[in-house]
């Protein structure tokens, strides 16, 4: 899957998603995140490291905040609670194992799929 033919999907007002690519036990997608932004806090099964391309972010994991910049990754163990707190405009890289299986079925309504 190439992430060029995938759409842009709004997770919450300020912060949209694209996937990158699949496979069998991984998933990657790329976010941006608007300055100001937030995303309440959550949790899934999934294990996710998170990469700062650019920009600045603030994430919460279990209640500790940990500010992540440029070149910058943090490791999210599956079912811990986190959220985040955009800071200025940021990119970011998200990798999840096993794959967010919600996330492409989105991907795949989006394009009618």
């Amino acid at each position: 899957m190439n992430g060029t033919e995938n759409p842009w999907i709004d997770i919450v007002p300020g912060i949209r998603r694209q996937t990158i690519t699949t496979g069998a036990t991984m998933y990657q997608m790329r976010a941006r995140l608007d300055a100001g932004s937030r995303l309440p806090e959550h949790q899934h099964a999934q294990e996710q490291i998170t990469h700062v391309i650019s920009g600045r972010v603030r994430m919460i994991v279990a209640g500790t905040p940990h500010e992540l910049g440029p070149g910058e990754s943090l490791y999210l163990p599956g079912n811990v609670p986190h959220g985040a707190e955009t800071i200025e405009d940021t990119l970011v890289i998200d990798t999840f194992s096993p794959p967010r299986e919600d996330y492409l079925a989105i991907d795949g309504a989006a394009q009618g799929r």
